[in-house]
């Protein structure tokens, strides 16, 4: 009786373990063909992070809240050696650059020429500028010569407040038209604007279709940035606004970089009108004497190590090169603090 007992109870064992075993394995393989393991979504590491090519958008909801943890901002951090820093776009930008504002006809297409034969790979530009179509030239002549490859330059334009940010998509569709070099590395929103909501949602649908690579904004300090990202999907890549050792926006900079934006600074030498006085200014020319550079090298060098991208504007072939020449030095804690007394917190243009 006793072993008789016994068989039917290894018997009864064998019987449930053949009859649950396939169910188990079959509700396994379902979950790893949908993603689940014990019925909870399993997301791949790389899906989680907050850096999104071409986009800067976050995951998409899962249908549960993220945890706060997962919205972790990264300040982007410059790589001196490469002369880079990574947009939360995915994409790396130049450090320092070429302004062409006051470029025009072939006195642009040879400056930009110029400046990507010595070495320039970020050239920005603007529809109010009205060069468009020459930096496009300039760009796909470079290319034509062997000076440089498209993948290897960052080009940036804008959109204006008023008539273009009315009509978004046809103003966008306008630059890109204009400068014909296949796609844009960067489009700002030039100024704020009633419209510019619109105007940024339009060029997040151009990221999408692949024709811009990163979008941003210019001029828009702390108070329109704190209304305006509540509003817009994409963290603007890059932030671009007047920054010289007069206006120096410390309190905007950290603001602007602790959200994980690049912080770009137009008229680092001072703008028209001032650049004569900044240059001679003496401590700043003491400075560069005691590092065998001229007073231009030191303000880009000082914008730099501040986490701020440059684009000096020039049509001279040697300033060009020389505004490139910023990496064989660098300056001391008590030398940038120097240079930040000179704050005078006066914007030298109207934006």
């Amino acid at each position: 009786y006793t072993t008789l007992f016994r068989s039917r109870k290894i018997f009864s064992f064998i019987l449930v373990f053949l009859l649950v075993f396939p169910m188990t394995a079959c509700g396994q393989n379902k979950a790893e063909e949908n993603g689940t393991a014990g019925g909870i979504e399993t997301i791949p590491a790389t899906d989680t992070t907050e850096t999104v090519r071409g986009t800067g958008t976050a995951p998409d909801d899962t249908g549960s809240e993220p945890a706060a943890e997962e919205e972790t901002i990264i300040r982007a951090e410059f790589d001196f050696e490469r002369r880079t820093v990574m947009l939360n776009s995915g994409y790396e930008m130049p450090i320092n650059g070429l302004g062409t504002y006051s470029l025009h006809g072939d006195e642009c297409i040879n400056s930009v020429k110029s400046a990507l034969s010595n070495g320039v790979r970020l050239i920005d530009t603007a529809s109010a500028y009205g060069n468009e179509e020459e930096i496009g030239q300039a760009v796909r002549e470079a290319i034509d010569e062997g000076i440089i490859k498209r993948e290897d330059i960052f080009v940036t334009t804008k959109i204006y407040p008023g008539g273009e940010m009315e009509n978004p998509v046809q103003s966008i569709q306008d630059c890109l038209d204009r400068m014909d070099i296949g796609y844009v590395d960067l489009m700002l929103l030039h100024h704020p604007d009633p419209n510019d909501v619109e105007a940024y949602k339009a060029m997040e649908q151009f990221v999408e279709e692949g024709e811009i690579r990163s979008i941003g904004l210019s001029n828009w300090y702390v108070e329109e940035l704190t209304e305006f990202l509540p509003q817009v999907d994409t963290v603007p890549a890059v932030v671009q606004n007047e920054i010289h050792p007069y206006f120096q926006e410390n309190d905007v900079i950290p603001f602007i970089q602790d959200l994980g934006i690049v912080v770009q600074g137009w008229y680092p030498l001072g703008g028209r009108g001032h650049t004569g006085e900044l240059l001679g200014d003496s401590v700043i020319s003491e400075i560069a004497g005691a590092h065998g550079v001229s007073s231009a090298q030191v303000i880009l060098r000082w914008n730099l190590q501040k986490g701020v991208v440059v684009i000096p504007g020039s049509s001279n072939p040697d300033h060009i090169r020389e505004n490139t020449e910023v990496y064989h030095f660098s300056l001391t804690e008590e030398e940038m603090a120097r240079i930040n007394a000179l704050d005078r917190g006066k914007k030298h243009d109207w934006y």
